[in-house]
């Protein structure tokens, strides 16, 4: 039986002839219940791509629960995740019902899996190996959900440099695909330019207007750094300023790289680590290579406190 959300996939598909050679098997893999992994650069379409998969899957009448590591304090990531029960800490006076309580039955979607928390990273692991959670100062209970994560293309560089868990990396990739950057789907342009311009025509309340042959040839040619994102708003500006039936959006500046010192990599770098050590100066050191000496030697030198 078709069902709509089934359509939504396929015409997702349909828009990019190579996000579905890129994507075999994407049908099957949302009527499935293991998980799902979409790798990809920023503004490829991830989000859009796993709320298509969870409409055509069997728990597409149930929620669509979305989490961002991102956006929450490290400190608090685990009690919005897993929730927590009265009285579990200072100012915990009622009841919460965490994300993943919120998703029974339908699908949890992990949104920047790479910035998940280290000390998160070992109960999430056992909730997708044992369906099994337990809310801060609760009892471990059962959870019927589909886990569909969401993380940048570099994830699996992250799992051998030892910033993101391997076994939790092993059991989200069941059924993993990357979605290629818009410079490496060029061809796609004519099409997906035209199914973006009819939404927007849509939500604009006017008749959708073509490309101009001029911006065509351009769009072909550029990077697209931003991908779909910055594609959508390239054609919603264009369509601001011009009420006619062919828009002519110019081409974006090029912008100058900017090359980073080695001196600037390595304190980013340190950065990063200690952030996801939670400033454990002796994990931070063996992630790094280095000793203990010569990690407090090197914040010295950059001023990291």
């Amino acid at each position: 039986m078709t069902t709509r959300g089934d359509h939504l996939l396929d015409d997702l598909l349909e828009t990019s002839p190579s996000l579905r050679q890129a994507l075999p098997g994407a049908g099957r893999a949302a009527r499935s219940e293991a998980p799902i992994l979409l790798l990809g650069e920023s503004g490829t379409g991830k989000s859009t791509l796993a709320r298509a998969l969870h409409l055509a899957s069997g728990r597409a009448r149930k929620p669509l629960v979305e989490v961002d590591p991102a956006a929450l304090p490290p400190s608090l990531f685990e009690s919005e995740l897993f929730g927590y029960e009265a009285g579990a800490f200072t100012g915990a006076s009622a009841r919460y019902a965490g994300r993943a309580t919120r998703a029974d039955g339908g699908t949890l979607l992990l949104d920047r899996v790479e910035l998940l928390p280290a000390e998160t990273q070992p109960k999430l692991l056992r909730l997708l190996a044992e369906g099994r959670f337990a809310p801060l100062g609760g009892r471990e209970r059962p959870a019927d959900l589909r886990f569909i994560a969401l993380a940048a293309s570099d994830l699996p560089q992250r799992v051998e440099r030892g910033l993101f868990r391997h076994d939790l990396f092993y059991r989200m990739e069941v059924l993993a695909f990357r979605l290629p950057p818009l410079r490496e789907r060029r061809a796609d342009l004519p099409t997906l330019s035209r199914a973006m311009l009819q939404d927007l025509a849509c939500r604009f309340g006017r008749p959708a207007p073509q490309l101009s042959p001029r911006a065509l040839d351009w769009m072909t040619q550029h990077e697209w750094p931003g991908n779909l994102r910055e594609l959508r708003n390239v054609l919603e500006r264009a369509m601001v300023a011009d009420q006619s039936s062919e828009i002519d959006p110019p081409a974006p500046k090029a912008r100058k790289r900017q090359l980073a010192s080695l001196a600037e990599i390595e304190r980013e770098h340190v950065r990063a680590v200690l952030a996801h050590t939670r400033g454990h100066q002796s994990r931070a050191a063996e992630i790094l290579g280095i000793s203990r000496k010569a990690l407090w030697e090197k914040r010295k030198r950059h001023g990291i406190p």
